[in-house]
């Protein structure tokens, strides 16, 4: 499964910890993975991942956004992994919640479920 692959390489890798849903009892700073999409062809396996930075302010969310790039720029060394290519990244702080957060979407090529 993309997300436990991506989930481990992130928590291998990173100075936050990284869930798959936010936690009961968040930590100040953490990351959240969702895929969003996908599509399989000839074996072939895309996946579209959000990843999100929660911090308590914009700067450190934007320092752990870049810090995630650059982490899924280098997401290739595994097996697994064919490609990743940054889509977008963008300031997705929370209003209504006062949360700053950050989110990058990455289209991923990958092999197996």
């Amino acid at each position: 499964m993309i997300e436990k692959i991506v989930l481990d390489y992130l928590n291998e890798r990173s100075s936050i910890s990284w869930y798959m849903e936010t936690p009961a009892d968040p930590p100040e700073q953490y990351g959240l993975i969702q895929k969003t999409g996908s599509s399989v062809s000839n074996f072939i396996y895309r996946a579209t991942m959000v990843l999100q930075t929660h911090a308590d302010s914009a700067y450190e969310a934007a320092c752990l956004n870049e810090e995630t790039k650059e982490l899924m720029d280098g997401i290739i060394i595994l097996n697994e992994i064919a490609s990743s290519k940054l889509n977008s990244d963008y300031n997705f702080t929370d209003t209504t919640k006062k949360k700053y957060r950050y989110q990058a979407v990455y289209d991923l090529v990958h092999y197996g479920r």
